[in-house]
């Protein structure tokens, strides 16, 4: 199998190394409940106080309560039920309050969704807005200025996961200040953490979710900051943890992990620099524009993430490129939401204004703090590959066998049985359903060392005859394992009893 070459950290990191370590010896050998008052809990209780600490250094936190959770949507829940509470307690004092929650136009849909959770089940009534942004992505101050004196919660992100853009946050404090709101704010500060400077509690900011696995701690692990004096209800409530703040034992491995992390950034040793950053995205921007004609851009390079680029290309769709990258060994995103193929609308594009085709076609890449060099070379050539295989004139195929949802499970063979499956059956014939860039871009294509023939789904009709007279099993593998499994099923309908389809595709052949 070829080197993988990840480009989808927006989505998830790998766990640093250090973070690993410090889990399992969190796991191993400081196992204590931190609740415990005895010394095996109270090294428990040091360690995450360590951490806390080092993270309210990180983030600014001054005064501002900062407590462990399992990630942002954790945190995004609690801020919005401490807000909505808060909304809720100030009418029933006969307070004047706000009648509308703000929520900005790129805001990741957990913020949305809890919003409307919460306040169908507490009766607030209010009414959710949107902030709309402009071509930039950025916030239209404009209309929170117009708003204001009406808006008891503003959301919005610090970073977009999407496009990278940077919110202008002074832009927004400085908005809500001249009008003397009272609104509560919350903002998603889950791509900012480790790209960009945090001073919390020297902003306005009521609320700030994080997430550790964006940033090379493990899954499940997050934190909540909390404003000092902003109002706080528990999202969870019963054991006391947390002071009270989250009830729960806490995930003491994802803690530790996290410290790592976090004594990684203050060391300053291991993560490349802001400057260094700039640096590896016009590289990877370089290779792009010289690998795909008419590539376009879609996040201002001054105002986004150096780690984010999203790009578009006339007359590519976002599936040809992601199933084309994989092929290639690289891993990236479509910058709008897949399903069975087809590309939707990205509602981030959209809501930035960008012509409808490049937010269809959008594609994200995205890179962390500890990208090698060595693995940016490679990624520049395999994108130039993809260029050169993409700009090849492709013959009109045929039609691909019709789609059955109820594909027979009898056809399948488990990728962990796939090296016994091949041992038994020596004459098998193992064949690639993907389309010819996809397997040409992919190199030298074996599985488990056994040669693999290259028989684009489209083509199906005009190689079936021969194999239905062939009396070897057939194995058929594409990418995820969806088109080969049509694959087999077809051809057993049509009377080949032996026709096999590999679970999980080349993604899984490990």
């Amino acid at each position: 199998m070829q080197t993988e070459i990840y480009l989808d950290t927006n989505a998830t990191s790998p766990v640093l190394p250090a973070a690993a370590a410090a889990a399992m010896a969190a796991m191993q050998d400081g196992f204590g409940n931190p609740s415990s008052s005895h010394a095996t809990g109270l090294r428990a209780r040091a360690l995450r106080e360590g951490v806390r600490a080092s993270a309210g250094r990180i983030v600014g936190a001054g005064n501002g309560r900062l407590m462990f959770n399992s990630g942002a949507t954790e945190g995004i829940q609690t801020a919005v039920l401490s807000a909505l509470c808060a909304v809720r307690e100030r009418r029933a004092r006969g307070e004047p309050c706000g009648d509308v929650v703000l929520i900005g136009a790129t805001e990741h849909k957990a913020v949305p969704e809890s919003l409307a959770h919460w306040n169908r089940l507490l009766g607030t009534g209010l009414e959710l807005r949107v902030l709309p942004v402009d071509g930039d992505g950025r916030h239209r101050l404009d209309v929170l200025r117009a708003l204001a004196p009406r808006v008891a919660m503003v959301c919005t992100m610090a970073a977009n996961n999407e496009t990278g853009v940077v919110s202008d946050l002074r832009g927004i404090e400085a908005v809500l200040h001249e009008t003397g709101s009272d609104a509560l704010w919350l903002v998603d500060c889950v791509q900012a953490l480790g790209k960009l400077p945090l001073d919390l509690a020297a902003s306005r900011i009521d609320y700030a979710p994080f997430s550790g696995h964006k940033l090379y701690a493990p899954k499940g692990i997050g934190m909540l900051y909390v404003r000092q004096g902003a109002p706080y209800t528990p999202l969870m409530c019963g054991g006391g943890q947390e002071d009270g703040q989250r009830s729960g034992t806490e995930n003491m491995a994802g803690i530790a992990a996290l410290g790592a992390v976090f004594a990684a950034l203050e060391r300053g040793d291991t993560f490349r620099d802001a400057a260094a950053l700039v640096a590896c995205r016009a590289r990877l921007m370089t290779a792009l524009e010289a690998a795909l004609p008419g590539i376009v851009f879609n996040a201002p390079l001054a105002q986004s993430l150096p780690t984010t680029i999203n790009f578009s290309v006339p007359d590519v769709s976002s599936a040809t490129l992601l199933d084309l990258f994989d092929a290639a060994g690289m891993r990236v995103s479509a910058g709008s939401a897949c399903s069975a193929g087809k590309a939707a609308s990205s509602y981030v594009l959209d809501a930035m204004g960008v012509p409808a085709w490049r937010s269809a076609a959008a594609v994200r890449l995205s890179f962390g703090a500890l990208q090698g060099d060595a693995a940016l070379d490679l990624a520049c050539e395999r994108i130039a590959r993809c260029g050169a295989v993409l700009a090849t004139p492709m013959q009109a195929d045929g039609a691909e066998p019709a789609h059955d949802c109820q594909t027979d499970t009898t056809v399948l063979v488990a990728a962990d049985a796939a090296r016994d499956w091949l041992a038994a059956h020596p004459d098998a014939i193992v064949i690639d359903v993907r389309d010819l860039r996809e397997h040409s871009v992919a190199g030298d294509v074996r599985l488990h060392g056994r040669a693999v023939q290259n028989v684009p789904l489209a083509c199906f009709a005009g190689h079936a005859p021969s194999w239905l007279g062939a009396t070897a099993p057939l194995l058929f593998v594409c990418r995820s394992g969806m088109r080969s499994a049509r694959a087999a099923h077809a051809l057993r309908a049509m009377g080949h009893p032996d026709a096999w389809s590999l679970v999980g595709g080349f993604a899984l052949a490990t």
